[in-house]
């Protein structure tokens, strides 16, 4: 299952995306990180001990173009690397991987940090800076989600961009499920709003985790403001605290472990959808053709996508 943590900026979905993929790799589950925050801080929440070597892996969005040539495989709708756009669907003859397979691109990306294997997409550099949008790196993931084919057990767990931004491409629409973190305060849940309504419009299952929690008062609120929508809630934490100093002590709390299990078991409940992932990639990538693709390509991109392709496990080799 693909799982995304999103949230407004400082809402703690970086630490909660963090804890929960620790948690999987702990219980033994098969679990990839994926850094998709335009700040780039999963490593350190995965390994916050003072000291942890850097993450030496090359981000994603640095070989964008290597990403290409492997996914489109001999496809025969995918004429170039040129013709390949962050939304090109799968088709045959395209390459589709398994999550943490023995492949090219999870072999140069893929590092472990704190005991689970992180994949980052790159900060936002200076080069950066006047010519392109965060979004351009998110493209090198994007097209890698829609080329996994993720099996039953495994989870791909991704720390997305911050606040209502996360719409500005068809990556939300790429997850079977989503959680979004969400403090005890107006502005904590304005996120949610943005979000919720987003969300229903495509069938993207939306679940809210309370973060910071201090007491009764505040889980009031949260219940008042997001109804049903709240799963569960994370109390504010010391153990969080002294890790992000650098020096945790101690475990977390058993309240909050118990938090994480209630987590698992809504991803776990989730039927995986396999034609509404694809259905959401062939509809992104028209929207995208038609607003801006067709013209920087020189060519009609609706062509790449490939009616007879369905992307069940059993196309895997």
């Amino acid at each position: 299952m693909r799982v995304a943590f999103v949230g407004k900026g400082g809402s703690g979905k970086t630490t909660l995306s963090a804890l929960f993929a620790r948690r999987l790799a702990r219980s033994g589950a098969p679990v990839l990180a994926v850094d998709g925050d335009i700040n780039q801080h999963l490593s350190e929440a995965l390994d916050p001990t003072t000291g942890a070597p850097p993450f030496t892996a090359p981000p994603l969005a640095a070989h964008l173009d290597d990403v290409k040539d492997l996914l489109r495989g001999d496809n025969p709708r995918i004429a170039s690397r040129e013709a390949m756009v962050k939304t090109t669907p799968p088709g045959r003859g395209s390459r589709l991987l398994r999550l943490l397979g023995d492949d090219e691109l999870h072999t140069r990306h893929v590092r472990r940090v704190g005991g689970v294997p992180l994949m980052v997409t790159g900060a936002f550099d200076e080069s950066d800076l006047g010519v392109a949008c965060y979004h351009s790196k998110l493209g090198a993931v994007e097209l890698y989600l829609s080329h996994l084919v993720d099996g039953p057990g495994e989870y791909l767990v991704m720390d997305m961009t911050a606040g209502a931004d996360a719409f500005a491409s068809g990556l939300f629409a790429r997850f079977d499920m989503t959680f979004l973190v969400a403090e005890p305060t107006r502005r904590g849940v304005s996120v949610y709003r943005q979000y919720r309504d987003h969300a229903r419009e495509y069938d993207i299952p939306l679940a809210v985790v309370g973060n910071k929690v201090t007491g009764e008062d505040d889980l009031l609120f949260l219940k008042e403001e997001v109804g049903d929508d709240l799963l569960t809630h994370v109390a504010l934490s010391p153990w969080v605290r002294s890790a992000e100093r650098g020096a945790p002590q101690g475990e977390l709390e058993e309240s909050n472990r118990h938090a994480l299990d209630v987590l698992r078991s809504a991803v776990d409940a989730r039927p995986k959808d396999w034609p509404a992932l694809h259905r959401h990639a062939v509809h992104f990538h028209l929207r995208n053709a038609r607003a801006w693709a067709n013209e920087a390509t020189g060519q009609d991109l609706a062509a790449q996508v490939d009616p007879d392709f369905t992307p069940p496990p059993a196309l895997l080799p």
